[in-house]
């Protein structure tokens, strides 16, 4: 029998080789060459790819015998996740593989900021002995703000605390009681950039994070602050920061990640305050041999059947095939949740009712929880680390399952308990031949609602003229309404407006809807990858 065939596309570390071992062919290609790369995929069994091989839709039709698209690195940017998905191609990377090394750049950027390392050694070897120009700041007892407290925001400060730095955060997805056993002091974004001497970003690039650390917020830091990003692109907005620097409110940045990426010519440049570097985070030989380990083990168990810790889009192993369809119903409830959660919650509840519980469903449980933190962690969540990244959290999870269930043939509900006792619950059902995805129930309203892209929700007072007020605003604002509905529980109570529509709604317009309505909840919820 032939040895399954695995396609090496880019140069990775040699590690890489050993650890996939002698039970597989081994090719190479070209990956940046489209040509070599279309011929060369056509009969392999998986094909392994750093960041300049594009493994897109017309890649993954080429190839006729793909199973595993394994990516050695974190971002999935070159890889078409949903085209994989669709052909049955796993597609795995190593989430974990750079994150002492992005954490120690960050670490590096803080100090080499408050000591102008960089431009010193420039000056030095330009000729020029001018000790005085590059006075800098101690790092001993000023305050570290870390924003994002994720596992990259974690090793941040376990090592800058032993610079006898104080670490503030802010997160509104872990637990007081969990960031106070590190010895750090959760705080609200506000009193983060009042109280700190020096910010890190370490935070997901979501719509949410986009110009988090924009105008607005550099209105409110201390004019001795320092800036970091060595995280993604975009959260700090980079015009706000170097108008900033420019009218002297922030003394200086580091920055590892651009918006926009090669960046070669930026204003922030301009400035002798702020020290940049092309995106190293992960540019290190231990990172890229962890990762190139890490992809090759995940190779061999997909091509043996087995378990996947690092899949992101299918869990190894054996999954029945009518709990398959349920995977991305109850990734999208826990997005929902969370959206509609605004916060961590205390206990979550992963609730399996009907037919479909005669099989072992622990990997919906699973799947609601990559939801769940897919748009609120640093980095990649699986199958595999969801669970802990709950733990970490100090999240309770219980799943229950029952096989009743009156209305619906199957129904996933994901529900949680918050800080201020609050309930919030969403819940879901497969309708049809075709798996279609509805919602079924949100905190305690009956719905019925095909689950799409866009989403919007919002809680007011049962009242005549809402539903006309609610279109004229959205129509002003040039968003199609899909589909509505409206639910409440009594006549003149409570109700409960879920809406689908072509496009997100801007912020400001959903504010707007709000304070028109008298809304006194109102959430969008984006499920686009």
């Amino acid at each position: 029998m032939s040895k399954p065939v695995v396609l090496i596309a880019e140069e990775l570390s040699p590690a890489t080789v050993d650890a996939l071992g002698p039970d597989f062919e081994i090719r190479h290609a070209n990956g940046a060459d489209r040509a070599e790369l279309l011929s060369a995929i056509a009969d392999v069994d998986a094909i392994l790819v750093r960041s300049a091989t594009k493994v897109d839709a017309e890649a993954i039709a080429a190839a006729g015998k793909l199973k595993v698209v394994a990516r050695a690195g974190v971002g999935l940017d070159n890889v078409d996740v949903p085209a994989a998905t669709k052909a049955g191609v796993m597609v795995v990377n190593a989430p974990t593989s750079n994150i002492v090394s992005a954490a120690e750049l960050a670490c590096g950027l803080i100090i080499a900021t408050a000591r102008n390392i960089p431009q010193a050694n420039a000056s030095l070897k330009a000729g020029e002995w001018k000790r005085s120009k590059f006075t800098g700041v101690e790092l001993t007892e000023k305050t570290l703000g870390v924003v994002g407290l994720g596992r990259i925001g974690v090793l941040v400060a376990q090592r800058m605390s032993a610079f006898g730095m104080k670490i503030v955060a802010y997160d509104p997805y872990v637990q007081p009681a969990r960031a106070a056993q590190m010895g750090v002091k959760l705080l609200s974004l506000d009193d983060l950039l009042a109280e700190a001497d020096f910010i890190t970003v370490h935070l997901p690039k979501t719509p949410e994070t986009v110009g988090l650390i924009g105008d607005e917020a550099l209105h409110k830091v201390k004019p001795s602050v320092r800036i970091i990003n060595a995280a993604r692109g975009g959260i700090v907005d980079e015009v706000a920061l170097a108008s900033a620097l420019k009218e002297g409110r922030v003394a200086g940045a580091g920055l590892d990640v651009f918006a926009s990426e090669p960046c070669t010519d930026s204003p922030l440049f301009e400035f002798d305050s702020v020290v940049v570097t092309p995106h190293l985070g992960a540019s290190t030989g231990e990172a890229q041999e962890k990762a190139g380990i890490a992809v090759a083990r995940s190779v061999r168990l997909a091509l043996a059947g087995e378990l996947v810790p690092d899949a992101v889009n299918v869990q190894g192993g054996v999954i029945a095939e009518d709990v398959r369809p349920g995977l991305p119903l109850a990734e999208k409830l826990g997005r929902i949740f969370t959206a509609l959660a605004g916060e961590v919650a205390l206990r979550l509840d992963v609730v399996v009712a009907g037919e479909i519980t005669q099989h072992d469903v622990k990997v919906l449980e699973l799947s609601a929880l990559k939801g769940v933190f897919e748009d609120v962690v640093e980095g990649s969540v699986s199958y595999v680390n969801a669970a802990p990244i709950a733990q970490e959290r100090g999240i309770e999870i219980r799943l229950t399952t029952s096989s009743e269930s009156n209305e619906h043939r199957n129904v996933i509900t994901v529900s949680g308990t918050l800080a201020g006792g609050q309930e919030v619950s969403v819940s879901g059902t497969l309708a049809g031949p075709k798996h279609q995805q509805k919602l079924v129930g949100v905190s305690g309203f009956d719905m019925d609602l095909p689950l799409t892209e866009h989403m919007a929700f919002l809680r007011y007072v049962d009242r005549p003229g809402v539903v006309g007020t609610l279109g004229r605003l959205l129509g002003d604002a040039q968003v199609n309404i899909a589909g509505m509905q409206v639910a409440r529980a009594d006549r003149g109570g409570e109700a409960l407006i879920a809406l689908t529509v072509d496009s997100e709604i801007p912020p400001a317009v959903l504010s707007e809807i709000a304070a028109e309505i008298g809304a006194t909840f109102a959430r969008s919820v984006n499920l686009t990858d």
